[in-house]
């Protein structure tokens, strides 16, 4: 006795392992990397932007940078302190006890937090954190902050503007020539992050 055909049957059964195929290709992915697609996002390194100077090494153009980013300080004015108080020189020292790339005094590490000067992002990030206090305290007057962060707080107070030190003139004149600013707005660091053009850029030359 022969049974009728059923056409449906037929096509069940193929359903059923066209429906295992695709669970088996969704589990690709769990069951073995191997066999999942690979998906790579296209990365590209970031540049500090061209204007703002450089040191020679770009780790420490890099610390100067993202330090100048966190405390709202613009980086370019970072480098002209540095270049002039160590040419960029992290173990350099001075005949009253300055040290580091931005010269920090003993009292003015530990006041900022920095146990280690001869480490260059602690000292940079101190030093950084105490011209932005400067910064705040004179308003934005970017010559009584160098002045102060120079020759002392209370001598900018008691002279009531730049101490009459040749020493102090000479590196507030210097610093602000290699600046070319003596104002400097006391923001927030995102708004500062806006207002000096912080924003890292694609570098297409990097990493040849």
């Amino acid at each position: 006795m022969k049974f009728p055909r059923f056409p449906h049957v037929r096509f069940a059964k193929f359903a059923l392992i066209a429906i295992a195929c695709l669970n088996f290709a969704g589990l690709t992915g769990y069951l073995s990397p191997a066999l999942a697609p690979v998906v790579t996002a296209a990365t590209q390194p970031q540049a500090i932007p061209s204007d703002i100077p450089k040191s020679g090494d770009c780790d420490l153009d890099w610390i100067i940078f993202r330090a100048g980013e966190r405390q709202g300080v613009d980086p370019r004015l970072i480098h002209a302190v540095i270049k002039q108080e160590s040419q960029y020189k992290s173990d350099a020292t001075s005949q009253v006890g300055a040290q580091g790339l931005m010269q920090l005094m003993p009292a003015t590490a530990k006041r900022f937090h920095c146990d280690d000067v001869s480490d260059r992002a602690c000292n940079i990030e101190a030093g950084t954190q105490y011209l932005g206090w400067l910064l705040k305290r004179f308003e934005g007057n970017v010559q009584l902050a160098l002045a102060a962060y120079n020759a002392g707080e209370g001598s900018v107070a008691k002279y009531q503007g730049i101490p009459p030190y040749d020493e102090t003139q000479n590196y507030v004149r210097k610093i602000v020539g290699n600046y070319g600013k003596t104002y400097h707005p006391v923001l927030s660091p995102d708004d500062a992050k806006v207002a000096f053009d912080l924003d890292s850029t694609v570098d297409s030359t990097a990493g040849e």
